[in-house]
């Protein structure tokens, strides 16, 4: 499984720019494997990401802005719910990948399934 995170790499905002950063240097940090796939100089990229984000994910005009991530075919998300997923110590499961040992997410998972 592949993890595909669509960014710009010519985009104007600093707050995209901000965004891609912030989710490709935390998915170095776990040591999890991801492709790059640039919308700005690919055109079959940026049709592809466009065309597979959930409609109902998609803003009121339609277009999807980076980063948007995948786990092969399947919607993982954008940068909100990265975040959110981050913040709750969630990011395997936002992923669709299982937590490694040891990790924090797989102990948090196991005292759940416990309780």
């Amino acid at each position: 499984m592949v993890i595909k995170v669509f960014l710009a790499s010519s985009s104007g905002s600093t707050a995209i720019k901000k965004k891609q950063q912030d989710v490709l240097g935390f998915l170095e940090a776990l040591k999890v494997d991801y492709a790059q796939l640039d919308i700005a100089c690919n055109e079959d990229n940026r049709m592809w990401m466009r065309e597979n984000v959930p409609v109902e994910k998609k803003p009121t005009n339609g277009i999807p802005l980076p980063p948007q991530i995948f786990n092969e075919e399947s919607y993982c998300g954008d940068y909100e719910t990265f975040f959110d997923a981050k913040e709750d110590n969630a990011v395997y499961a936002f992923l669709g990948l299982p937590p490694p040992p040891g990790s924090k997410e797989r102990e948090v998972r196991w005292r759940s399934e416990w309780r």
